[in-house]
């Protein structure tokens, strides 16, 4: 395992998504300012998955949010394959914790919203929308409603919503959070796996290191608040990752050294 402790976090190349010294600071009902994050610096490159962990309240989602342009940073910048700039709607797809799915439409349905919402020709999302159907394994559910399917079902579907306009880009704020543990090792191995074939880049927010270490190319470890980057693990495992490798040497051991940089601020 290699920790890298300097601060700006940077692979080779023009990276897909910059977080630039970035720092957050809310007022309070008093008035008092308090700086949320401090200042983080991070690169995400094409194809890469990285996963933020850090204790409860230490500023992971809402760096995420940052990123996606849902909240504004006090300073810093969020720059897009080196352009200055919020990234667009059609560039990323997000997925919460919750599957967030409207009753009222059918799974197919929910799945296309966001390209109705972009204006794509339905010639191209339709098709597009069963294709993801069938690569989240929902192909025969397409017609059903969101109470006819477990959790771990909606949340597979609100992943093909987060891809239905092909974006480069994926934020998931700790998708399976609310989901039973087989259910949750199963998500990560079927996101290993569509993430994979699909060609993402993805940044990922969770409490799990072992969630963490499974999926991620590199985990960066955030410091309580206000935070900062207080560590990068680059994962050395293989990139063609399935249930067995959970049990593996390998993979315990890095969830074990992870623990200890975090002091036992999340969940193995």
């Amino acid at each position: 395992m290699q920790v890298d402790r300097h601060l700006s976090v940077s692979p080779p190349g023009v990276p897909l998504l910059s977080i630039d010294r970035v720092t957050k600071t809310y007022e309070t009902r008093r008035g008092e300012q308090v700086l949320a994050i401090g200042e983080v610096t991070l690169d995400l490159a094409d194809q890469e998955f990285v996963s933020l962990i850090g204790p409860s309240g230490c500023g992971k989602s809402t760096l995420l949010h940052i990123a996606a342009g849902l909240l504004k940073p006090t300073r810093g910048d969020v720059r897009v394959r080196g352009e200055s700039r919020p990234i667009h709607a059609k560039e990323f797809g997000m997925v919460f914790q919750d599957a967030v799915l409207f009753p009222w439409r059918t799974i197919r349905e929910n799945v296309e919203m966001p390209a109705e919402v972009l204006g794509l020709p339905k010639d191209v999302y339709k098709p597009r929308a069963q294709e993801l159907l069938e690569l989240v394994g929902l192909a025969a559910c397409g017609a059903m409603y969101p109470r006819e399917l477990s959790g771990g079902m909606q949340q597979r579907a609100s992943i093909a919503r987060s891809m239905i306009h092909d974006p480069e880009l994926l934020l998931m704020d700790e998708p399976f959070g609310a989901v039973d543990a087989i259910t949750r090792e199963n998500l990560n191995i079927e996101l290993q796996r569509i993430r994979t074939l699909a060609r993402k880049s993805v940044l990922f927010v969770t409490h799990s290191i072992a969630e963490a270490v499974f999926l991620s190319n590199r985990v960066v470890i955030m410091s309580a608040k206000p935070s900062r980057v207080s560590a990068v693990v680059n994962i050395d495992l293989p990139a063609d990752r399935g249930s067995e490798l959970m049990e593996s040497v390998e993979l315990n051991d890095l969830v074990r050294r992870i623990h200890r940089e975090l002091g036992g601020h999340a969940h193995p």
